[in-house]
């Protein structure tokens, strides 16, 4: 697939989206549409196992809504939520490589994402009320989930940005990177998530994101759901085989 505003590559079991529109990065109308078309094919291809998004040139993750596109928010706003949306529920786990600054929607993106890695410089927040407007991409609804109440109004009311060391932290990322190293550590953890197993990987990802979303009730409806559809699984038969002879499994997905 050909892309104005995104690269999307795959290489092996990993794939990689780069938002594309240096310096800034900031997402408009265009960029939605081909994210969603990016997302359909990672979604559907079942070599891909591992989806990383990260931001294209030295400077910026993303600095989400592009202010410039403004006469198309009422289509971007409802079109940007349901896209954030969609990745906190993939049914893959998606890495965030926090490259440089990530404010408004572009730390909505990060924190709609399984993991976040920052690297060492750059810097996070919601700071859409300096703008006079709030955070419209799920902000209000994940970073309560990810810092609790308190914490989470402190950083959306005051627009504090802040630098990766402070987001490791308070939670609000799982990993900082030395300049340079990145990708390199993102890799890392891909590659180490793509050899799970798949059908196992999806099992979990839905039983959490349904019990935080509609309770512990059917949180343990779909966990249960989850168990019986992997124990007939192949990757279970070759999980158990493999700790019996004492090698390392090798998971189809099947």
């Amino acid at each position: 697939m050909t892309f104005e505003t995104i690269r999307y590559e795959k290489q092996g079991h990993i794939a990689t989206l780069t938002l594309n529109r240096p310096p800034a990065n900031s997402v408009n109308l265009a960029m939605l549409s081909e994210l969603e078309k990016a997302l359909d094919d990672a979604g559907q291809d079942r070599e891909v196992r591992v989806l990383i998004i990260t931001g294209a040139g030295e400077k910026g993750f993303s600095a989400g809504f592009d202010v410039g596109d403004v006469a198309n928010a009422h289509i971007t706003g409802p079109k940007g939520q349901e896209l954030w949306t969609r990745i906190d529920r993939f049914p893959k786990p998606v890495i965030a490589a926090i490259n440089g600054y990530a404010f408004g929607g572009g730390c909505e993106l990060a924190m709609a994402s399984t993991f976040r890695v920052m690297q060492e410089g750059a810097k996070i927040g919601l700071t859409e009320l300096n703008l006079g407007i709030i955070p419209g991409w799920g902000g209000t609804q994940r970073m309560p989930r990810i810092l609790g109440k308190a914490k989470a109004l402190e950083l959306i009311l005051f627009s504090k940005r802040l630098t990766a060391e402070e987001a490791l932290e308070i939670g609000l990322v799982d990993r900082v990177s030395a300049g340079g190293a990145l990708m390199s550590d993102v890799m890392e953890m891909a590659e180490f998530l793509a050899q799970r197993p798949p059908l196992a990987v999806e099992a979990v990802l839905n039983a959490v994101n349904t019990g935080l979303e509609k309770g512990l009730l059917e949180g343990t409806k779909v966990e249960w759901e989850g168990t019986q559809k992997v124990a007939s699984s192949k990757d279970a038969i070759e999980g158990f085989t493999a700790f019996l002879e004492k090698r390392p499994p090798n998971f189809t997905g099947e």
